[in-house]
């Protein structure tokens, strides 16, 4: 924490950007899925970042993206790269390593055509394919998707979370916020590294150094952290003295923005270090910040200060229903 402000105001600012997170707020949505589908695989889907399915021997990682209508109005190029960048990040999430991806545009030519450059785009720096899709021209309201397929050797989900984990952090912290949409991009600065770096998630995976994880998406840091948590209604510290965090963007912005590249790692104490020290030895920043335990309640500290962020045991993130309950 390295702003003017003393450490108890800019928690007090982080723990009412949680609350006022829009994002958060929008994941309870996706209950709807459990009340008309029934109860939840996890695994299998949905619930984790993807759904892992075993195709003959073969774990393969699917999942898909619609990608927010004003964002797409505002900036179709930079919907399109997101298209592809939340699908890697999604895939990686889940210890697999993207194959492909599909897309469905429904626009004008205009917006068809920067988003299908901006994707084209992504798929050059994270390589990875765009093998297909669906393309509507319409003067209608826009509307962008896109879906991934991976593989994974190993699979990282939130079924392997276990007390006493610790919970590390990795990001890019190179990179400028966007001044009209909560999205910290590292693209200039880390241009096709951020192919390796997505790749770097099934090498741990498989290497063992970590057993869950989840992107930080547009929920935010918490929010994405209360997703990961709440299979196993499972709680965590974070000790915000430790998080690595770029200059120049408020704390409150930055644990409730969507970065190009950060993760949320669950780890067996014997490997957070390794686990660590990958992200480093790439260039990327990386820290041990809390650890899980069996609350429910994921606290953010700061200086010997503490605060309660969000309690999985009396509201809901994404509402969905495991099977069996």
């Amino acid at each position: 924490m390295n702003e003017s402000r003393t450490p108890r105001e800019q928690l007090d600012e982080v723990i009412s950007a949680v609350a006022q997170n829009p994002s958060i707020a929008a994941k309870r949505e996706i209950g709807l899925v459990s009340e008309v589908l029934g109860s939840s695989g996890w695994v299998t889907g949905p619930g984790d970042d993807g759904a892992a399915l075993d195709l003959n021997g073969v774990t393969a990682i699917i999942c898909g993206e619609a990608l927010w209508p004003p964002f797409v109005k505002a900036d179709p190029r930079g919907a399109g790269i997101a298209a592809v960048l939340a699908n890697v990040n999604d895939v990686a999430a889940m210890g697999g390593t993207p194959e492909g991806i599909v897309d469905t545009i429904i626009g004008s030519r205009e917006i068809a055509r920067a988003a299908l450059e901006g994707m084209k785009y992504a798929s050059k720096i994270y390589r990875v394919p765009i093998v297909g899709g669906h393309l509507t021209i319409s003067d209608t309201t826009a509307a962008i998707s896109a879906f991934a397929l991976g593989k994974a050797d190993a699979l990282l989900s939130a079924t392997n979370i276990s007390l006493g984990q610790d919970l590390v952090i990795a990001a890019c912290i190179e990179g400028t916020m966007r001044s009209d949409f909560p999205f910290f991009a590292s693209f200039d600065e880390r241009g096709d590294s951020l192919g390796d770096d997505i790749r770097l998630l099934p090498m741990i995976a498989k290497a063992g150094l970590a057993r869950a994880a989840k992107d930080i998406s547009m929920a935010g840091l918490v929010g994405s952290l209360a997703m990961l948590l709440e299979w196993g209604l499972f709680g965590a510290n974070i000790d915000l003295d430790k998080l690595p965090a770029p200059t120049g963007v408020s704390l409150a912005l930055w644990c409730n923005c969507f970065p190009c590249y950060g993760f949320i790692l669950c780890c067996d104490p014997a490997t957070t270090a390794e686990c660590i020290q990958v992200f480093i030895e790439a260039g990327l920043a990386a820290a041990k910040v809390g650890k899980i335990n069996d609350s429910g309640i994921i606290t953010l500290e700061a200086q010997g200060i503490s605060r309660r962020a969000l309690d999985l045991r009396s509201v809901a993130v994404t509402g969905l229903v495991k099977k069996g309950l």
